[in-house]
Parts: structure tokens; C-alpha cells; sequence
């Protein structure tokens, strides 16, 4: 089962990002697909750094949402097809 909860602080981060998303030309997605897909890859073997999501450049931003909506699993929540977001939080 994919899980959705996280702090209120990645919420408010994920809510800006999906935000940001809406307004790029690449396609239609709309703001709940994109907060669930986020939250999905986040919350389920993906942990991103969503400050450094947040200002990243358009490209590597696309990159990262764009990405996730291709790539992610909707059944278990996990990135597929060796996708890494370039946002990844690292495991220090």
C-alpha cells in the first residue's frame, strides 16, 4: 500500500512544488496528480530534498517532476526504470 503522510513541512514544500508544475508548458497534470506523485515517491524509498527541489533551475526541475509522473509505480509508490530524481535526498 503507498503511503501519503509525511510532516507538515513536506507538505507545504510538496504544495509549492506541485504549484511550480502547473505552470510549465510540458503537458497537462494537474496539482492533485502532481502532489500525490511527489508525496508517493517521497514517502515510499525516494525521500527528496525539497528545498533543493524547489530551486532548482526549470530543466532540472522538470526533469525531477516530469520524471516522477513517468516513472513511478502507482501500486507500491517506488521509482521504476532506474529513475533518480536529481533532487534525491542523500543518505549521509
Amino acid at each position: 500500500m503507498v503511503k501519503f503522510e509525511c510532516s507538515k513541512k513536506d507538505d507545504a514544500l510538496i504544495s509549492i512544488a506541485a504549484k511550480r508544475a502547473t505552470n510549465h508548458e510540458l503537458g497537462t497534470y494537474n496539482l492533485l496528480d502532481i502532489v500525490m506523485d511527489i508525496k508517493a515517491s517521497h514517502c515510499n524509498g525516494n525521500p527528496l530534498d525539497l528545498p533543493k527541489l524547489l530551486a532548482a533551475n526549470d530543466t532540472n526541475f522538470a526533469h525531477d517532476i516530469f520524471g516522477i509522473k513517468k516513472n513511478l509505480c502507482r501500486k507500491t509508490g517506488k521509482l521504476q526504470n532506474c529513475f533518480s530524481p536529481r533532487s534525491s535526498a542523500k543518505d549521509t
